[in-house]
């Protein structure tokens, strides 16, 4: 037990059963849990259905109530410190990441030693290397060049 995926939830019953199973079907065992905030929708019934499925993998947190993504977050960021969880993933319930994605970021980060955190975004990267320092920091600067450019965001 040593990864998890938090992904929170507000009517999506469209999309967790779909995605509880492609994170499920990856070869990396990855636990998942579901953050809902008392989905009109009935996307905890659907979750619940599911654990069976997944037993000691698949968990459910219900809020009451519509608390909003950054406190779903840190429910779900607490919860899986809690549980002893090293490696903790966030990803959305909408496929706007791809599952897939994880196995590579998983494996990425047993290979490196640091987390480097830059303006507004945090970077993982080795750090045995000036090289590599000197690459991430010229990457750092064209990706805030291209947000400040594109999506008008400063930091």
């Amino acid at each position: 037990m040593d990864k998890v995926v938090i992904i929170p939830t507000y009517n999506e019953k469209e999309n967790i059963r779909s995605i509880v199973n492609a994170v499920m079907a990856l070869q990396t065992n990855f636990h998942v849990l579901i953050i809902d905030d008392c989905s009109p929708d009935g996307t905890a019934s659907i979750v619940r259905s599911l654990m069976p499925q997944y037993p000691g993998r698949l968990f459910l947190e219900e809020r009451q109530g519509k608390l909003g993504l950054g406190t779903a977050y840190i429910h779900g960021f607490k919860w899986s410190l809690e549980k002893g969880y090293q490696y903790i993933f966030e990803m959305d319930a909408d496929f706007s990441h791809n599952p897939i994605d994880l196995e590579r970021l998983y494996n990425f980060g047993c290979s490196i030693r640091g987390v480097v955190i830059n303006n507004k975004d945090m970077v993982i990267k080795p750090q045995t290397d000036d090289r590599i320092d000197y690459f991430f920091d010229i990457l750092s600067f064209i990706k805030s060049w291209y947000d400040d450019q594109f999506f008008q965001t400063h930091a």
